[in-house]
Order: structure tokens, then C-alpha cells, then sequence
């Protein structure tokens, strides 16, 4: 099974990059199932139900997401019905929606599970025990298993990599919408990758007009921030799983510039 992961998409200049670079990229790597996080697509905070509609039309198959989720208080009405939208599954129990679910490849079933880190975030439930939980139900349905970890602690990340090895397919760190480097597959069989980068603009700052931002970091005063359009990419990870073993036999990182 090829599963390609979209890193966090930031606004509409990321929904422009994401438009011309996915159907290159599904050729490109034979996907099966196309996995992307999409707490920023709405104007770089949030999402809406009709941008989500514009993913799940332009061929996304499961939109995960992070602390950002509510910025745009309508996509509650539709997480209930939406089963393909998930939100981190940490959060306390009878806030609306799903972490995870469990959706057909073919003749074959995925898990995605989504779940946030508490470090220099929010104190939702503990991941740790959160993603356990969630294993728990998908243990006689699937083996192939993604986990979106939604964290700013690089070490956090890395622990719930380590914690899930053997147990996953996959564990992708998102959040920080840099992409980093250490891409591999554990020794018990999980890829991992500590973020997946982001799909916007990298003249910015993470996605944002960098004269906001620097403009922030001088003052401390409030800015009201804008998404930047110039420079764009399409950032994330594409993953090969053995379906029999639900075993990672294959991991790249994804970097696509996108004509502006």
C-alpha cells in the first residue's frame, strides 16, 4: 500500500500548490491513499466545510488535523457526519468528532490516527495513553496503521515514534511546518519522521508574510497575520507498507516547487 502524506497546507496559496502538484504526485508514487493535514487550509488558521470539500474534491482521501482545528467554529457541524476528518483524538471525551478512523484501500483497510502533544501546547489527555486506546480498537481490524503526532516538542515527537515502533506503520510529525531530515524506517518496522514540513510559501515565515512575523518578534505588540504567496512548495512524506505485515518497507520525503 503507497500512502503519500501532505504536510500541513497553509491557506489558499497552499490549496493553489496542492492543486498542481497532487495529481503528479499520485502518478509519481502509484498512491493508494492520500492522507493530509489541513488545520491551516482556511486562510493559514483553521477550516472551513466548504475548504474541506475543496480537499476531499481535489482527491484527498483523510484530512487530519492539530490545535487549530476550531480557529473557524463552523467545521463542528460537520465532524460528526464527516468520518474522513479527524481531529486529535486527545482531546476530552464528548468533544465533537473522531481521531481516528478506519477507511478501505481496495480490498484493504488503513487506520489514521490523530493525536497532539502537550508540550508548549495544550494539556489535552496524554497521548501516550490516548494512542494505546485507539490501537486497541484497530487491532483485529488492520495492521497498517498512520499515526499523525501534531506537536511542537521535537523530543515528544520522537518518544511517541519510539513508543509505537512495531506497533504502526507510520508515525509523521506535523505542527512545526518545517520539514526535517531524519526520515527512516525503526527497527521494528515504523517510519518515521519528525515533521512533515508545510505546503505554502517558504518565502514567509512558516507559511506567513515574513514582514508580519519580523514585525512581531520587534515589537511584541499583536499583528494581524497574512498568508504569503510567493515561493511555493508542496512538502510531505510518502510511505510504502508491506500489507501483509503492515511493516513500513519504504520512506522519501516530498519537496515539489510549484510555478507561482
Amino acid at each position: 500500500m503507497n500512502i503519500l502524506f501532505i504536510g500541513d497546507v497553509i491557506g489558499s496559496p497552499g490549496r493553489k500548490a496542492l492543486s498542481s502538484a497532487l495529481p503528479g504526485l499520485k502518478d509519481r508514487f502509484n498512491i493508494d491513499i492520500t492522507i493530509l493535514n489541513g488545520e491551516n487550509a482556511a486562510g493559514g488558521f483553521g477550516l472551513t466545510p466548504e475548504i474541506a470539500n475543496v480537499l476531499f474534491l481535489m482527491g484527498i482521501d483523510v484530512i487530519t488535523s492539530g490545535n487549530h482545528i476550531w480557529d473557524k467554529k463552523d467545521i463542528i457541524e460537520i465532524f460528526e457526519k464527516e468520518k474522513n476528518l479527524l481531529r486529535p483524538a486527545n482531546y476530552p471525551e464528548g468533544v465533537p468528532g473522531n481521531g481516528s478512523g478506519i477507511y478501505c484501500v481496495g480490498e484493504q483497510k488503513i487506520g489514521v490516527i490523530n493525536i497532539a502533544g502537550r508540550a508548549f501546547m495544550a494539556n489535552l489527555d496524554c497521548p501516550f495513553k490516548t494512542v494505546d486506546k485507539e490501537l486497541e480498537k484497530m487491532k483485529n481490524i488492520t495492521g497498517c496503521i498512520i499515526v499523525d503526532i501534531h506537536a511542537e516538542a521535537t523530543s515528544e515527537k520522537m518518544a511517541i515514534g519510539w513508543y509505537l515502533d512495531s506497533r504502526v506503520s507510520a508515525v509523521i510529525g506535523t505542527h512545526t511546518h518545517v520539514q526535517t531530515a531524519d526520515e527512516r524506517i525503526l527497527p521494528g518496522g515504523t517510519a518515521y519522521i519528525t515533521d512533515a514540513g508545510m505546503t505554502g510559501s517558504r518565502d514567509s515565515v512558516i507559511g506567513m508574510k515574513k514582514e508580519h512575523a519580523i514585525e512581531k518578534f520587534l515589537t511584541q505588540i499583536p499583528v494581524k497575520f497574512e498568508t504569503a504567496k510567493k515561493n511555493l512548495w508542496v512538502c510531505g512524506l510518502f510511505v510504502s507498507i508491506n500489507n501483509s505485515t503492515g511493516k513500513a518497507e519504504s520512506i522519501e520525503r516530498v519537496n515539489v516547487k510549484v510555478d507561482d
